[in-house]
């Protein structure tokens, strides 16, 4: 099944809205990516890594949290694995929470050099810009995995 692809969004002009605007294209990218991908296979290793679709999704959830909320991560390869009994629905419903209450953070934020103001005791908080910079990044980079991944199950492809 092909998609429509979606083009890059139309941003304005200050660096704020153009870096949220790309950040918020690629957290749809891929949440539209798992939706409705089928089962067992969105669940299983499509590669030797053991990477699978609902484990990236899973992972950027905690990435989002990590980054914008200060939670804590004590085993990053840990956040690869979803929950046995997760469906795409779960995971794709944590992860749009933790997207919107990093959204209610950056929100506060008027300053891209400022740091984030999130509780992490003992650990200097990054920029609002290095943050989105690098949400940006790692959500890009994802969603080009759960792209190949997607296909490699059900044939769907697109944005």
């Amino acid at each position: 099944m092909r998609r429509r692809d979606t083009p890059p969004p139309r941003t304005g002009s200050s660096e704020t809205e153009t870096l949220r605007g790309f950040l918020d294209y690629l957290r749809s990218s891929i949440a539209a990516k798992v939706e409705g991908a089928p089962e067992p296979r969105a669940r299983t290793a499509a590669v030797p890594s053991g990477t699978n679709l609902f484990g990236l999704l899973h992972h950027l959830t905690h990435v989002e949290r990590a980054i914008f909320l200060g939670a804590e991560v004590t085993s990053w390869p840990a956040t690869f694995r979803a929950a046995p009994d997760d469906s795409a629905a779960d995971v794709v419903a944590r992860y749009r929470e933790a997207v919107e209450q990093a959204n209610a953070v950056l929100d506060t934020c008027a300053d891209l050099g400022a740091p984030l103001p999130r509780p992490r005791p003992g650990r200097p908080a990054p920029s609002v810009r290095w943050a989105l910079a690098h949400m940006i990044e790692e959500t890009g980079r994802h969603a080009g995995h759960a792209d190949i991944l997607r296909e490699l199950i059900d044939g769907t492809t697109g944005r």
